[in-house]
């Protein structure tokens, strides 16, 4: 199976890091590079941009948002039209 995950903070690294181990492949993004470049370390794929995230993933393609509540809108704003029906996002934020 393979997975997006947008937010790579404490609990969507380690998140990432879980499917990685259990053989799953993960597209990862994160506007701070550095986090997203250490998971590549790990096995997952970097997307530098929204728009690269959605043109890496494969159809039908699985989004999960792990960002702070504040963002989540801004975030969903930019990438839904990027996505096609069939698509899936789930979204899990925090209040911090």
């Amino acid at each position: 199976m393979e997975l997006g995950m947008i937010g790579l903070g404490r609990m969507g690294t380690s998140m990432v890091q879980r499917l990685l181990r259990a053989g799953h492949q993960c597209v990862v993004y994160d506007l701070q590079a550095e986090a997203a470049q250490a998971l590549v370390q790990e096995g997952a794929v970097e997307a530098t941009s929204l728009e690269d995230f959605a043109n890496t993933l494969k159809r039908p393609r699985i989004a999960w948002l792990m960002v702070p509540a504040a963002v989540v809108d801004p975030t969903l704003k930019t990438l839904i039209p990027l996505l096609d029906r069939d698509d899936v996002v789930m979204v899990a934020s925090s209040c911090g």
